[in-house]
């Protein structure tokens, strides 16, 4: 693998507090005051079946088993709120662990002996919010393609580990459905206004800070993301939810400016125990190394994706169909942009959720991700069985 995809893997934990559906445990309630906590833990086998071939043409095949993190690390989150008069000032933080040891051979390094935690705070934020909406301030997960991977029917699960990302000996997370279907709303230090609800509609604007397309590159303005999101229920058993959502920055490097830009955009639609989630996204100059939005590049740089997910669930037993697909093209030089070719990543799935006991959930998932990258020859099958547990309070 090379470094860039080493290092983004390192950079990112990929974890979604705010996405948790799990209920927060409430410790302190007094005065107008609240202090609560909410967490979660899981562990999966899985065993990959990897077919490649490089780019001299050579076939190569390996497996691998692996005891390791899910689609999410393990976590805990505290949250704390105050009531005052019309407005209540909150403040969340959240830090997020991997559980797969560190000890694989790496292609640039020798064998790392011993395990690795990878402690990351994923969110520190504090917020005011009252009639006039909410304003955030501090650390969160951006708002462009936030409710793509909001609404993956396998965010308790486990998702691809293709090996063209180094996600099979990676000691960090298996992937969802990141960059075959949607990018990763990296978190962000931002500043964040999102309305009340207006007959279903809210819409959130930020700015956020920049991320720079090479050392030394200019950003005179901040990187500025929005999201509108509408929400309505038919009946107790039926409901709509639509979303939009965009991102735009620019940086100069050796006097040229490009411009990084994006649009998210899904529908879900649920009635009695079927859901139905369509969503994709596009984007400029971002997302194109594994789908990591934070990792910016020239805007010859095209990446666009889909997710088509079905799912069902019937009272402790959910199953879900999954399948996703991004792709990135490059009209510029790719010798000298330095970055990535033409690729094609894309992944089919089938889950099995059963919850055992309330915040007990048992998984099992099969999923085949396939890679295409014609610029380099790099072709990749990999079939991915895993079984684990959730647990989260």
């Amino acid at each position: 693998m090379t470094k860039r995809f080493k290092i983004s893997l390192i950079t990112a934990t990929l974890a979604m507090a705010a996405f948790n559906s799990n209920a927060a445990v409430e410790i302190y309630n007094n005065d107008g005051i609240t202090f609560s906590t909410d967490g979660l833990v899981n562990v999966f086998y899985s065993n990959s079946s990897i077919d490649t071939t490089d780019a001299a043409g050579v076939e190569a095949d390996r497996t691998q088993s692996r005891v390791r993190t899910g689609f999410l690390p393990s976590n805990i989150g505290f949250n704390i709120a105050k009531q005052l008069d019309d407005v209540k000032i909150s403040m969340r933080s959240s830090f997020w662990v991997s559980l797969s040891d560190t000890d694989n051979v790496r292609d640039e390094s020798p064998l790392d002996l011993g395990t690795g935690s990878l402690i990351d705070v994923r969110q520190f934020y504090a917020t005011i919010s009252g009639d006039f909406g909410e304003v955030l301030i501090g650390k969160d997960f951006g708002l462009y393609n936030r409710a793509n991977i909001l609404g993956d029917e396998l965010l308790l699960g486990f998702g691809q580990t293709s090996d063209f990302f180094g996600l099979a000996d990676g000691n960090n997370v298996s992937f969802g459905n990141i960059a075959t279907g949607y990018t990763y709303p990296m978190p962000k230090s931002q500043i964040t206004y999102r309305t009340p609800d207006f007959n279903g509609f809210k819409l959130a604007v930020a700015i956020m800070d920049p991320n720079k397309i090479g050392v030394g590159s200019s950003e005179e303005l901040p990187r500025f993301e929005a999201e509108l999101m509408y929400s309505t229920n038919f009946n107790d058993d039926s409901s709509l939810k639509a979303w939009v959502s965009g991102v735009t920055q620019s940086s100069e490097i050796n006097d040229v400016e490009h411009d990084q830009t994006g649009v998210g955009y899904g529908i879900n639609f649920k009635i009695a125990g079927l859901s139905l989630t369509v969503s994709g996204y596009s984007a400029e100059g971002l997302g194109h190394v594994a789908g990591l939005d934070q990792i910016v590049g020239p805007d010859t740089i095209e990446t666009e994706g889909y997710l088509v997910q079905a799912a069902y669930t019937m009272n402790d037993n959910r199953i879900v169909l999954t399948y996703g697909e991004s792709e990135t093209s490059n009209s510029g030089n790719v010798e000298t942009v330095g970055i990535v070719g033409d690729a094609t990543h894309s992944n089919t799935g089938i889950a099995y959720f059963r919850t055992i006991l309330p915040g007990l959930t048992a998984v099992v998932e099969y999923n085949n991700t396939e890679a295409d990258a014609t610029d380099s020859l790099i072709a990749e099958d990999n079939n991915t069985f895993s079984i684990g547990a959730v647990v989260t309070f």
